[in-house]
Protein backbone atom coordinates (compact mmCIF):
# COMPACT_ATOMS: atom_id res chain seq x y z
CA UNK A 1 0.00 0.00 0.00
CA UNK A 2 2.88 2.02 -0.25
CA UNK A 3 2.09 5.45 -1.82
CA UNK A 4 -1.31 4.84 -1.69
CA UNK A 5 -4.23 6.09 0.72
CA UNK A 6 -6.39 4.02 2.14
CA UNK A 7 -9.91 2.86 0.51
CA UNK A 8 -12.82 1.21 1.97
CA UNK A 9 -15.83 -0.34 0.80
CA UNK A 10 -18.39 1.83 2.78
CA UNK A 11 -21.50 -0.27 1.94
CA UNK A 12 -22.32 -2.76 -0.52
CA UNK A 13 -26.28 -3.39 -2.56
CA UNK A 14 -27.77 -6.38 -4.74
CA UNK A 15 -31.01 -7.20 -6.31
CA UNK A 16 -32.22 -10.81 -5.97
CA UNK A 17 -30.90 -13.03 -8.95
CA UNK A 18 -33.87 -14.50 -10.82
CA UNK A 19 -33.93 -15.91 -14.30
CA UNK A 20 -35.85 -12.95 -15.57
CA UNK A 21 -36.43 -9.98 -14.35
CA UNK A 22 -39.61 -8.50 -16.71
CA UNK A 23 -40.56 -6.21 -14.52
CA UNK A 24 -37.88 -3.45 -14.67
CA UNK A 25 -35.79 -1.97 -17.51
CA UNK A 26 -32.16 -2.42 -17.16
CA UNK A 27 -32.10 1.32 -15.74
CA UNK A 28 -34.28 0.28 -12.76
CA UNK A 29 -32.37 -2.88 -12.42
CA UNK A 30 -29.38 -0.77 -11.82
CA UNK A 31 -31.38 1.44 -9.56
CA UNK A 32 -32.18 -1.13 -7.19
CA UNK A 33 -28.26 -2.42 -6.36
CA UNK A 34 -27.31 1.35 -5.86
CA UNK A 35 -29.89 2.79 -3.48
CA UNK A 36 -29.48 -0.17 -1.70
CA UNK A 37 -25.71 0.21 -1.93
CA UNK A 38 -26.25 4.05 -0.68
CA UNK A 39 -28.36 3.06 2.13
CA UNK A 40 -26.16 0.74 3.36
CA UNK A 41 -23.08 3.56 2.85
CA UNK A 42 -25.68 5.96 4.51
CA UNK A 43 -24.72 8.37 1.99
CA UNK A 44 -26.59 11.37 -0.68
CA UNK A 45 -26.18 11.64 -3.94
CA UNK A 46 -23.93 14.46 -3.06
CA UNK A 47 -21.46 12.71 -1.95
CA UNK A 48 -20.95 10.64 -4.41
CA UNK A 49 -17.57 11.92 -6.76
CA UNK A 50 -18.14 9.44 -9.83
CA UNK A 51 -19.48 6.84 -10.84
CA UNK A 52 -17.33 3.46 -12.69
CA UNK A 53 -19.80 0.58 -13.99
CA UNK A 54 -19.19 -3.02 -15.55
CA UNK A 55 -20.88 -4.53 -18.26
CA UNK A 56 -20.22 -7.75 -20.03
CA UNK A 57 -20.70 -7.84 -23.95
CA UNK A 58 -23.09 -5.73 -25.01
CA UNK A 59 -24.01 -8.60 -26.83
CA UNK A 60 -25.22 -10.58 -24.07
CA UNK A 61 -27.99 -8.02 -23.99
CA UNK A 62 -28.12 -6.64 -27.46
CA UNK A 63 -28.05 -3.11 -26.05
CA UNK A 64 -24.94 -1.21 -27.19
CA UNK A 65 -23.24 0.95 -24.84
CA UNK A 66 -26.20 0.69 -22.11
CA UNK A 67 -24.51 2.79 -19.52
CA UNK A 68 -24.85 6.32 -21.52
CA UNK A 69 -29.01 5.96 -21.56
CA UNK A 70 -28.81 5.06 -18.30
CA UNK A 71 -26.75 8.00 -16.82
CA UNK A 72 -29.29 9.57 -15.05
CA UNK A 73 -30.48 6.30 -12.68
CA UNK A 74 -26.82 5.84 -12.29
CA UNK A 75 -26.42 9.54 -10.56
CA UNK A 76 -24.06 10.65 -13.04
CA UNK A 77 -25.13 13.57 -15.06
CA UNK A 78 -22.19 16.22 -14.24
CA UNK A 79 -20.07 13.50 -12.44
CA UNK A 80 -17.38 11.38 -14.15
CA UNK A 81 -18.66 8.21 -15.68
CA UNK A 82 -16.61 5.46 -16.55
CA UNK A 83 -17.16 1.77 -17.87
CA UNK A 84 -15.09 -1.14 -17.06
CA UNK A 85 -14.96 -4.32 -19.64
CA UNK A 86 -13.22 -7.58 -19.01
CA UNK A 87 -15.58 -10.45 -20.26
CA UNK A 88 -16.73 -12.16 -17.23
CA UNK A 89 -13.90 -10.73 -14.53
CA UNK A 90 -15.26 -7.40 -15.20
CA UNK A 91 -17.78 -6.60 -12.07
CA UNK A 92 -14.41 -7.73 -10.05
CA UNK A 93 -12.10 -5.49 -12.02
CA UNK A 94 -14.49 -2.35 -12.06
CA UNK A 95 -14.23 -2.66 -8.07
CA UNK A 96 -10.83 -2.71 -8.47
CA UNK A 97 -10.56 0.58 -10.78
CA UNK A 98 -13.16 2.35 -8.29
CA UNK A 99 -10.90 1.48 -5.41
CA UNK A 100 -7.57 2.76 -6.98
CA UNK A 101 -9.43 6.34 -8.20
CA UNK A 102 -9.75 6.86 -4.09
CA UNK A 103 -6.01 5.31 -3.24
CA UNK A 104 -5.09 7.64 -5.58
CA UNK A 105 -6.69 10.44 -4.15
CA UNK A 106 -8.98 11.45 -7.38
CA UNK A 107 -11.88 11.28 -6.12
CA UNK A 108 -13.27 11.06 -2.18
CA UNK A 109 -16.61 8.81 -2.71
CA UNK A 110 -16.81 6.41 -5.59
CA UNK A 111 -20.30 4.14 -6.64
CA UNK A 112 -19.43 1.24 -8.64
CA UNK A 113 -22.06 -1.11 -10.10
CA UNK A 114 -22.04 -4.41 -12.46
CA UNK A 115 -25.10 -5.92 -13.74
CA UNK A 116 -26.16 -8.18 -16.17
CA UNK A 117 -30.47 -8.74 -17.92
CA UNK A 118 -28.93 -11.66 -19.61
CA UNK A 119 -32.88 -12.30 -20.75
CA UNK A 120 -33.11 -9.72 -22.97
CA UNK A 121 -30.57 -11.15 -25.25
CA UNK A 122 -29.02 -14.47 -25.16
CA UNK A 123 -25.29 -15.16 -24.33
CA UNK A 124 -24.69 -18.74 -25.90
CA UNK A 125 -25.81 -16.52 -29.59
CA UNK A 126 -23.41 -13.73 -28.22
CA UNK A 127 -20.73 -15.86 -27.56
CA UNK A 128 -20.98 -17.82 -31.36
CA UNK A 129 -20.86 -14.85 -33.33
CA UNK A 130 -18.03 -14.30 -35.53
CA UNK A 131 -15.54 -11.37 -34.29
CA UNK A 132 -13.34 -9.36 -36.45
CA UNK A 133 -9.74 -10.70 -35.72
CA UNK A 134 -10.85 -13.45 -32.96
CA UNK A 135 -12.57 -17.31 -32.77
CA UNK A 136 -15.96 -17.80 -31.90
CA UNK A 137 -16.43 -19.78 -28.82
CA UNK A 138 -19.07 -21.64 -30.64
CA UNK A 139 -20.35 -23.76 -27.66
CA UNK A 140 -21.32 -21.11 -25.28
CA UNK A 141 -19.16 -21.03 -22.07
CA UNK A 142 -19.79 -25.06 -20.65
CA UNK A 143 -18.46 -26.69 -23.84
CA UNK A 144 -15.05 -24.19 -23.66
CA UNK A 145 -14.55 -25.17 -20.19
CA UNK A 146 -15.18 -28.99 -20.06
CA UNK A 147 -11.59 -29.82 -21.87
CA UNK A 148 -10.37 -27.99 -19.11
CA UNK A 149 -11.78 -29.96 -16.01
CA UNK A 150 -10.92 -33.11 -18.44
CA UNK A 151 -7.06 -31.76 -18.51
CA UNK A 152 -7.57 -31.41 -14.83
CA UNK A 153 -8.85 -34.30 -13.56
CA UNK A 154 -6.59 -36.22 -15.75
CA UNK A 155 -3.59 -34.24 -14.52
CA UNK A 156 -4.20 -34.01 -10.70
CA UNK A 157 -5.67 -38.15 -10.33
CA UNK A 158 -9.22 -36.44 -8.78
CA UNK A 159 -12.10 -38.60 -8.35
CA UNK A 160 -15.11 -38.06 -10.59
CA UNK A 161 -17.41 -36.94 -7.44
CA UNK A 162 -15.03 -33.72 -6.11
CA UNK A 163 -17.28 -32.05 -8.50
CA UNK A 164 -20.35 -33.25 -6.87
CA UNK A 165 -19.15 -32.18 -3.65
CA UNK A 166 -18.48 -28.89 -4.64
CA UNK A 167 -21.96 -28.45 -5.81
CA UNK A 168 -24.00 -29.35 -3.04
CA UNK A 169 -22.05 -27.08 -0.72
CA UNK A 170 -22.36 -23.90 -2.62
CA UNK A 171 -26.09 -24.91 -3.44
CA UNK A 172 -27.06 -25.17 0.04
CA UNK A 173 -24.93 -22.12 0.74
CA UNK A 174 -27.22 -20.17 -1.95
CA UNK A 175 -30.16 -21.87 -0.05
CA UNK A 176 -29.89 -19.34 3.19
CA UNK A 177 -28.74 -16.42 0.80
CA UNK A 178 -31.50 -14.25 0.50
CA UNK A 179 -30.98 -13.06 -2.61
CA UNK A 180 -29.24 -16.06 -4.56
CA UNK A 181 -31.29 -17.40 -7.78
CA UNK A 182 -30.85 -20.96 -6.85
CA UNK A 183 -32.00 -22.09 -3.62
CA UNK A 184 -31.84 -25.97 -3.38
CA UNK A 185 -32.35 -26.68 0.37
CA UNK A 186 -32.69 -30.38 -0.61
CA UNK A 187 -30.23 -30.88 -3.21
CA UNK A 188 -27.75 -34.45 -2.58
CA UNK A 189 -24.76 -35.58 -3.48
CA UNK A 190 -26.80 -38.36 -5.25
CA UNK A 191 -28.95 -35.86 -6.94
CA UNK A 192 -26.24 -33.90 -8.80
CA UNK A 193 -24.49 -37.10 -9.39
CA UNK A 194 -27.87 -38.46 -11.07
CA UNK A 195 -28.40 -35.29 -13.18
CA UNK A 196 -28.37 -34.98 -16.67
CA UNK A 197 -24.63 -34.51 -18.58
CA UNK A 198 -23.80 -31.48 -20.57
CA UNK A 199 -20.54 -31.23 -21.47
CA UNK A 200 -18.27 -34.40 -20.07
CA UNK A 201 -17.52 -34.43 -17.10
CA UNK A 202 -19.88 -31.22 -16.22
CA UNK A 203 -23.46 -32.17 -15.38
CA UNK A 204 -26.58 -30.23 -15.20
CA UNK A 205 -26.23 -29.29 -11.43
CA UNK A 206 -22.63 -28.50 -11.85
CA UNK A 207 -23.46 -25.55 -13.81
CA UNK A 208 -24.14 -22.05 -12.68
CA UNK A 209 -27.48 -20.24 -14.11
CA UNK A 210 -28.40 -17.53 -16.55
CA UNK A 211 -29.36 -14.76 -14.13
CA UNK A 212 -30.66 -11.21 -14.41
CA UNK A 213 -29.40 -8.90 -11.45
CA UNK A 214 -27.19 -5.82 -10.09
CA UNK A 215 -24.63 -5.44 -7.72
CA UNK A 216 -23.35 -2.04 -6.63
CA UNK A 217 -20.62 -0.74 -3.92
CA UNK A 218 -19.47 2.65 -2.45
CA UNK A 219 -16.14 3.02 -1.73
CA UNK A 220 -14.37 5.83 0.39
CA UNK A 221 -11.08 7.34 1.84
CA UNK A 222 -9.81 7.44 5.35
CA UNK A 223 -12.51 10.14 6.57
CA UNK A 224 -15.15 8.94 4.54
CA UNK A 225 -14.27 5.71 6.24
CA UNK A 226 -13.71 6.75 9.75
CA UNK A 227 -17.89 8.78 9.37
CA UNK A 228 -18.75 4.65 9.06
CA UNK A 229 -17.03 4.16 12.25
CA UNK A 230 -17.84 6.89 14.14
CA UNK A 231 -21.82 5.21 13.87
CA UNK A 232 -20.63 2.25 15.27
CA UNK A 233 -20.56 0.45 12.10
CA UNK A 234 -17.40 -1.42 10.24
CA UNK A 235 -16.10 -1.12 7.01
CA UNK A 236 -13.86 -3.33 4.59
CA UNK A 237 -10.50 -2.17 4.33
CA UNK A 238 -8.94 -2.82 0.58
CA UNK A 239 -5.84 -4.43 1.39
CA UNK A 240 -4.51 -5.00 -1.79
CA UNK A 241 -5.67 -5.67 -5.28
CA UNK A 242 -4.18 -6.92 -8.43
CA UNK A 243 -5.28 -7.73 -12.13
CA UNK A 244 -3.45 -9.99 -14.55
CA UNK A 245 -4.25 -10.63 -18.34
CA UNK A 246 -2.75 -13.36 -20.56
CA UNK A 247 -3.67 -14.34 -24.51
CA UNK A 248 -6.68 -16.38 -24.95
CA UNK A 249 -4.32 -18.86 -27.28
CA UNK A 250 -1.09 -19.39 -27.80
CA UNK A 251 1.87 -22.05 -28.42
CA UNK A 252 2.04 -23.77 -24.81
CA UNK A 253 -0.92 -21.87 -22.82
CA UNK A 254 -1.54 -23.29 -19.86
CA UNK A 255 -5.36 -23.14 -19.54
CA UNK A 256 -5.65 -25.48 -16.42
CA UNK A 257 -3.99 -23.55 -14.08
CA UNK A 258 -3.26 -20.22 -16.38
CA UNK A 259 0.45 -17.83 -15.95
CA UNK A 260 -2.01 -14.28 -15.39
CA UNK A 261 -3.96 -16.01 -12.35
CA UNK A 262 -1.16 -17.33 -10.74
CA UNK A 263 1.10 -14.06 -11.47
CA UNK A 264 -2.09 -11.87 -10.23
CA UNK A 265 -2.35 -14.22 -6.82
CA UNK A 266 1.57 -14.15 -6.44
CA UNK A 267 1.24 -9.85 -6.50
CA UNK A 268 -2.23 -9.57 -4.33
CA UNK A 269 -0.31 -11.56 -1.87
CA UNK A 270 2.77 -9.57 -1.81
CA UNK A 271 1.00 -6.34 -1.62
CA UNK A 272 -1.54 -7.45 1.24
CA UNK A 273 1.32 -8.76 3.04
CA UNK A 274 0.30 -12.19 2.93
CA UNK A 275 2.30 -15.15 3.10
CA UNK A 276 0.53 -18.18 4.24
CA UNK A 277 -3.07 -17.47 2.52
CA UNK A 278 -4.80 -20.49 3.28
CA UNK A 279 -3.79 -19.99 7.41
CA UNK A 280 -4.29 -16.09 7.11
CA UNK A 281 -7.77 -15.96 4.52
CA UNK A 282 -10.86 -16.44 6.81
CA UNK A 283 -13.34 -16.41 4.06
CA UNK A 284 -12.82 -16.73 0.09
CA UNK A 285 -15.19 -16.08 -2.39
CA UNK A 286 -14.15 -17.49 -5.98
CA UNK A 287 -15.18 -17.27 -9.41
CA UNK A 288 -16.69 -21.43 -9.62
CA UNK A 289 -19.14 -21.07 -12.86
CA UNK A 290 -18.75 -25.16 -12.96
CA UNK A 291 -17.95 -26.94 -9.95
CA UNK A 292 -14.77 -28.39 -10.96
CA UNK A 293 -13.24 -24.68 -10.62
CA UNK A 294 -12.99 -24.61 -6.86
CA UNK A 295 -9.97 -26.69 -7.16
CA UNK A 296 -8.54 -25.79 -10.20
CA UNK A 297 -8.71 -22.35 -8.74
CA UNK A 298 -7.42 -23.20 -4.94
CA UNK A 299 -4.14 -24.47 -6.86
CA UNK A 300 -4.32 -21.41 -9.09
CA UNK A 301 -4.66 -18.91 -6.34
CA UNK A 302 -1.94 -20.70 -3.81
CA UNK A 303 -4.19 -22.21 -1.50
CA UNK A 304 -3.06 -25.54 -2.42
CA UNK A 305 0.19 -26.90 -4.13
CA UNK A 306 -0.87 -28.18 -7.86
CA UNK A 307 -2.58 -31.38 -7.94
CA UNK A 308 -3.97 -31.00 -4.42
CA UNK A 309 -6.72 -28.22 -4.47
CA UNK A 310 -9.26 -30.88 -4.85
CA UNK A 311 -8.15 -32.71 -1.39
CA UNK A 312 -9.16 -29.42 0.26
CA UNK A 313 -12.07 -29.70 -1.02
CA UNK A 314 -13.15 -33.50 -0.43
CA UNK A 315 -11.63 -32.88 2.93
CA UNK A 316 -14.68 -30.47 3.97
CA UNK A 317 -12.20 -27.50 4.55
CA UNK A 318 -13.93 -25.29 1.93
CA UNK A 319 -17.15 -25.96 3.97
CA UNK A 320 -18.58 -22.67 5.79
CA UNK A 321 -17.15 -24.47 8.97
CA UNK A 322 -14.04 -25.47 7.34
CA UNK A 323 -10.66 -23.84 7.80
CA UNK A 324 -10.86 -22.05 4.49
CA UNK A 325 -14.83 -21.16 3.64
CA UNK A 326 -15.26 -20.64 -0.24
CA UNK A 327 -18.75 -19.25 -1.43
CA UNK A 328 -20.33 -18.88 1.83
CA UNK A 329 -22.66 -16.95 -0.43
CA UNK A 330 -24.00 -20.13 -2.81
CA UNK A 331 -21.49 -18.44 -5.28
CA UNK A 332 -21.31 -17.91 -9.01
CA UNK A 333 -23.24 -21.36 -9.10
CA UNK A 334 -26.24 -20.10 -7.23
CA UNK A 335 -26.31 -16.55 -9.09
CA UNK A 336 -24.82 -15.74 -12.08
CA UNK A 337 -25.79 -12.33 -13.79
CA UNK A 338 -22.38 -12.59 -15.87
CA UNK A 339 -21.64 -8.69 -15.53
CA UNK A 340 -21.94 -8.63 -11.97
CA UNK A 341 -20.78 -11.80 -10.89
CA UNK A 342 -16.92 -10.65 -10.02
CA UNK A 343 -18.48 -7.88 -8.07
CA UNK A 344 -20.51 -9.81 -6.24
CA UNK A 345 -17.76 -11.89 -4.86
CA UNK A 346 -16.02 -8.62 -4.27
CA UNK A 347 -19.22 -7.36 -1.77
CA UNK A 348 -19.51 -10.48 -0.53
CA UNK A 349 -15.50 -10.61 0.49
CA UNK A 350 -16.76 -7.25 2.23
CA UNK A 351 -19.94 -8.09 3.85
CA UNK A 352 -17.82 -10.88 5.47
CA UNK A 353 -15.02 -8.36 7.12
CA UNK A 354 -18.30 -5.80 7.90
CA UNK A 355 -20.01 -8.66 9.69
CA UNK A 356 -23.34 -7.55 7.32
CA UNK A 357 -23.21 -11.32 5.43
CA UNK A 358 -26.25 -12.14 7.73
CA UNK A 359 -26.98 -16.22 7.89
CA UNK A 360 -24.29 -16.84 5.35
CA UNK A 361 -21.92 -14.79 7.62
CA UNK A 362 -18.73 -16.92 8.29
CA UNK A 363 -17.74 -15.89 12.97
CA UNK A 364 -14.88 -13.62 13.14
CA UNK A 365 -13.91 -13.17 9.41
CA UNK A 366 -11.42 -10.06 9.16
CA UNK A 367 -9.36 -10.81 6.19
CA UNK A 368 -11.45 -12.16 2.64
CA UNK A 369 -10.36 -12.67 -0.72
CA UNK A 370 -12.79 -11.75 -3.73
CA UNK A 371 -12.07 -13.12 -6.76
CA UNK A 372 -13.08 -13.21 -10.65
CA UNK A 373 -12.13 -14.68 -13.85
CA UNK A 374 -13.47 -14.13 -17.39
CA UNK A 375 -13.13 -14.78 -21.18
CA UNK A 376 -11.37 -18.04 -21.89
CA UNK A 377 -9.58 -17.80 -18.83
CA UNK A 378 -7.02 -15.31 -19.30
CA UNK A 379 -9.15 -11.92 -17.40
CA UNK A 380 -8.05 -12.16 -13.87
CA UNK A 381 -9.06 -9.71 -10.78
CA UNK A 382 -9.16 -9.54 -7.34
CA UNK A 383 -8.72 -8.44 -3.96
CA UNK A 384 -8.08 -8.69 -0.26
CA UNK A 385 -10.56 -6.75 2.45
CA UNK A 386 -10.11 -6.64 5.86
CA UNK A 387 -11.58 -5.45 8.82
CA UNK A 388 -8.81 -3.08 10.31
CA UNK A 389 -6.99 -0.95 8.30
CA UNK A 390 -3.99 -2.10 6.02
CA UNK A 391 -0.85 -1.77 8.38
CA UNK A 392 -2.50 -2.09 11.58
CA UNK A 393 -3.75 -5.06 13.27
CA UNK A 394 -6.69 -5.33 16.05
Amino acid sequence: MAGKRPAAVLGTGQTHYVAKRHDVSMAGLVREAVDAAMADARVGWDDIDAVVVGKAPDLFEGSMMPELAMSDALGANGKPLLRVHTAGSVGGSTAVVASSLVSSGVHRRVLTVAWEKQSESNAMWALSTPVPFHMPVGAGAGGYFAPHVRSYIRRSGAPEHIGYLVAVKDRLNGSINPYAHLRQPDITFESVQASQMLWDPIRYDETCPSSDGACAMVIGDEEAAARVEADGRKVAWVHATAMRTEPTTYAGRDQVNPQAGRDAATALWRAAGITDPFEEIDAAEIYVPFSWFEPMWLENLGFAAEGEGWKLTEKGETARDGRLPVNASGGVLSSNPIGASGMIRFAEAAMQVMDRAGDHQIPDARKALGHAYGGGSQYFSMWVVGADRPGVTS
